[in-house]
C-alpha cells in the first residue's frame, strides 16, 4: 500500500512556497515603511532630532525573544538598517569619518549611523575635527585608542585644540585579513597601515618571515594597491575584499584575539542621560610633587569609577602632560557635578569633552 504524504506536506510545492514568501517580503516592506512614516512623525517639528540621530532604537529587547531560525546578528543587522534608513529620512545627516571607503574606520560610522547617512571620507584625523567645527558635517567618527596599541595620539592632540564634543563611541571588534589575488606561496609584499602590520606582528614573522611589509596610509588603501600587483597582499577588514575584488588568504590573523579599536563620535551636541554613561574629561596638573595623586583622589573620595586615563604631552611644554579620564555618569549626574567642582580647584584647567551613551562591542 502506498504511504500517504500529509496534507501539509501535500500543499508544500515550489510555486506556493514561492507565493508565500512573496506575500511575506510585501508585508515587511509594507511594515518597514509604516514605522519609518511613525519615526518621522516622532521628530518632525523637534528640537531634538539631532540626539535622535545620536540614539539609534535599542531592539534587546525585541532581539531576546528571539526563537530563530535566524541567529541575532542577522535579525540585528535587518533591523539597524531600517532604523537607519528610518533616521535619514526624518533627518539625513553628513558625517565625516577617517577614509578611504571600507577603511576601519568607515566601518565605525557605518555601525554608529547606518549607510542611509551620507558618509563623508576625509584624508586625516585632523580633517574630520575641521569638518566638525566648520560645521560641514554634523559628526564625525574618529579612532580613539586599541586594545594593542593604546591611545591614538593624533585624537588625543585634536582635541587640545578643538572645541568639539564626545557625542557617543563605538567599540569595533577588529578582525584583520590576509587579502590578496595571488596564492599564499607567492605572496612577496604585504602592504597595511602601520597599526595594522603592528597587531599581526608575531602572526606575520611565523607564517610570512619572508615577506616585505610596506605601511600605508589605510588598510583600505592597501587591499586596492593590492588588487593591482601579482604577488601582493593587503591586510584589511574582510569588507574591504568584497569591495576589491581580493581572495581572503588567511582570516583572524590579528595576533590579540581581543583586539578591539574604540572610536568616538565627534560633534556640538551632548546627548540626554541614557542611565548607562560615561563622561570623559581633560585636565591640565599644576607643575608641583603629588598633584596627580590630589586630582585622582577626587574620584575616589566620590566613588567614581574610571574607565580610562591617559597622560599625554602638552604641545608646546618641554615636561608637562594634559590627562585624559573617563568616568562612569554623566555630567548632569550630581555626584559628577560635585567631581568637576572639587577637580577644578586641584587643576590649572578642566575641560568636559563629552557624555555619551556607552557602546558595547560590535563587529
Amino acid at each position: 500500500m502506498a504511504s500517504r504524504v500529509p496534507a501539509s506536506r501535500a500543499k508544500s510545492k515550489p510555486a506556493d512556497l514561492r507565493k508565500k514568501l512573496d506575500q511575506l517580503d510585501k508585508e515587511i516592506v509594507k511594515l518597514a515603511n509604516e514605522r519609518a512614516k511613525v519615526y518621522e512623525r516622532m521628530v518632525r517639528g523637534s528640537d531634538e532630532a539631532e540626539e535622535v540621530m545620536l540614539s539609534p532604537h535599542d531592539f534587546a529587547g525585541l532581539l531576546a525573544a528571539n526563537k530563530g531560525p535566524l541567529c541575532e546578528a542577522t535579525l540585528k543587522s535587518l533591523l539597524f538598517a531600517i532604523d537607519s534608513g528610518s533616521r535619514a529620512l526624518a533627518s539625513r545627516t553628513r558625517v565625516a569619518y577617517l577614509g578611504p571607503a571600507y577603511s576601519y574606520s568607515h566601518l565605525a560610522a557605518t555601525h554608529a549611523f547606518g549607510e542611509a547617512h551620507e558618509l563623508v571620507p576625509v584624508a586625516t584625523i585632523a580633517a574630520v575635527f575641521e569638518e566638525v567645527n566648520r560645521r560641514q558635517v554634523t559628526f564625525g567618527v574618529v579612532p580613539l585608542e586599541n586594545s594593542t596599541d593604546g591611545r591614538v595620539a593624533d585624537t588625543l592632540d585634536m582635541f587640545v585644540r578643538s572645541p568639539v564634543k564626545i557625542c557617543g563611541e563605538v567599540q569595533l571588534k577588529i578582525h584583520h585579513y590576509l587579502l590578496s589575488r595571488s596564492e599564499r606561496s607567492e605572496i612577496v609584499e604585504i602592504y597595511s597601515k602601520p597599526q595594522a602590520l603592528s597587531q599581526c606582528r608575531a602572526w606575520l614573522a611565523r607564517h610570512m618571515p619572508g615577506a616585505k611589509l610596506v605601511e600605508m596610509t589605510s588598510t583600505a588603501a592597501a587591499a586596492q594597491l593590492a588588487a593591482e600587483r601579482p604577488g601582493a597582499a593587503a591586510i584589511a577588514s574582510r569588507q574591504a575584499a568584497a569591495q576589491y575584488g581580493l581572495n581572503i588568504v588567511e582570516s583572524d590573523i590579528e595576533d590579540n584575539r581581543f583586539n578591539m579599536t574604540r572610536f568616538a563620535v565627534i560633534g556640538q551636541s551632548v546627548p540626554k542621560r541614557s542611565g548607562h554613561d560615561k563622561t570623559a574629561l581633560m585636565f591640565e596638573l599644576p607643575h608641583q610633587p603629588g598633584a596627580l595623586a590630589d586630582a585622582m583622589a577626587v574620584f575616589r573620595n566620590n566613588q567614581l569609577n574610571l574607565t580610562w586615563i591617559e597622560s599625554f604631552p602638552m604641545p608646546g611644554t618641554k615636561n608637562e602632560y594634559l590627562f585624559f579620564v573617563e568616568v562612569q555618569g554623566h555630567e548632569t549626574n550630581p555626584k559628577i557635578q560635585k567631581t568637576l567642582a572639587s577637580l577644578q580647584r586641584k587643576t590649572v584647567r578642566t575641560v568636559v569633552l563629552g557624555s555619551y551613551p556607552q557602546g558595547t562591542p560590535v563587529e
